[in-house]
């Protein structure tokens, strides 16, 4: 672009200045970064003719490498041992591909439990999804102690002692409050306690970890994470002890490599975020494509499922004894059906015709 100059000032300079205060590798900017990206992945994998977690496995360790931003994590994860971890990554790759198309990648579901569910409703979920052949579910706690004692109990009353329970707070916390919270609810033997404290707060996790260690409860966090390195520090600083990315929370598939590879060098397992709002659908791919050429392990490992929203998708994602099938179709499984995105788009959709007269009244 072509300098232009008004009274001395460079105006593409004031317009980088602009950009950085709403970023820079965060907030708006780092989302519609993410949005973007993520398309041109999805044109890329169709144009190959694979799912985008094909397209990664299949990819040689260098070109993936080629994807990635080492700024600011070298003190990390440098270049060489990117390529390092890849090229060991190769080794058993085409067994552990078989594996994940015969088996899928396990997932637990957080649709049983949500906050304000009456006792009723909780019960006729939580049976639902034991008959349906879940066996790690999620709850959702942090308003209320004494009604979190209650629910708690209801589903590992339901679930039994052998099935995993974890619980995720959003941030309700500050960080005395979390670690005396959690202490009143480890008698539940909950596998993590999710984003107990700001999720900006690095050394408050840490604090969190280190008090619930006697425990046994992990601590898991990351679908608020602005960038790689913020994952970096929270590594660093022995925060968390299950690593959740977020697909459009960082900066598209790019980001989320160099991340992958930060967890596999601290050995800290991937369990990533997802919802029934097109995350499940991007996510799949994100985490096969790590336990094929990346972690090769399974252990403590798991990935979210919500139940909600996927009938708007073209290639909803397949979920067979609580796993994620591998999805076959090209691309990042991320097209809405036209019929949906016209019933909803803003302002003229058959929703907004209805809801805007409503909230006028």
């Amino acid at each position: 672009m072509q300098k232009m100059e008004s009274r001395g000032v460079e105006l593409p300079s004031l317009w980088e200045k602009a950009l950085k205060l709403i970023g820079p590798e965060k907030g708006v900017v780092h989302l519609a970064t993410a949005a973007v990206l993520n398309a041109v992945w999805d044109l890329w994998a169709k144009q190959e003719g694979k799912p985008v977690w094909k397209l990664l496995v299949d990819m040689d360790p260098r070109t993936l490498v080629s994807c990635i931003d080492f700024r600011y994590i070298t003190d990390v994860l440098t270049e060489e041992d990117a390529l390092e971890i890849l090229q060991k990554g190769q080794v058993g790759k085409k067994e552990r591909e078989k594996q994940m198309l015969a088996q899928g990648y396990p997932a637990y579901t957080t649709s049983c439990a949500w906050l304000g569910y009456s006792d009723d409703t909780l019960k006729q979920l939580c049976a639902q999804a034991l008959k349906d052949g879940w066996t790690r579910f999620k709850v959702k706690v942090g308003a209320d102690l004494q009604d979190d004692m209650r629910r708690c109990q209801i589903i590992r009353d339901m679930i039994g002692p052998e099935k995993t329970l974890m619980m995720d707070a959003n941030q309700r916390w500050d960080v005395p409050e979390a670690v005396e919270w959690m202490s009143k609810l480890a008698k539940f033997k909950p596998l993590w306690i999710e984003e107990p404290t700001s999720p900006d707060d690095i050394l408050g996790h840490a604090t969190i970890s280190r008090a619930l260690v006697p425990f046994g409860i992990g601590i898991a966090t990351g679908e608020q994470c602005h960038n790689r390195v913020i994952f970096k520090q929270l590594l660093q600083a022995k925060a968390l002890q299950f690593l959740q990315i977020d697909s459009c929370r960082l900066g598209s598939v790019n980001e989320n490599l160099s991340v992958l590879l930060m967890a596999k060098k601290f050995e800290i397992p991937v369990c990533p975020h997802a919802g029934g709002v097109g995350l499940c659908e991007l996510v799949q791919h994100l985490i096969i494509f790590d336990y094929i050429s990346v972690s090769a392990s399974l252990e403590n490992r798991v990935c979210e499922y919500v139940d909600h929203l996927h009938e708007h998708f073209k290639y909803p994602v397949m979920i067979q004894q609580a796993s994620y099938m591998p999805p076959k179709d090209p691309g990042y499984s991320t097209e809405m059906k036209e019929e949906s995105v016209k019933k909803h788009q803003y302002p003229d959709g058959e929703v907004w015709k209805k809801l805007l007269p409503a909230q006028e009244n």
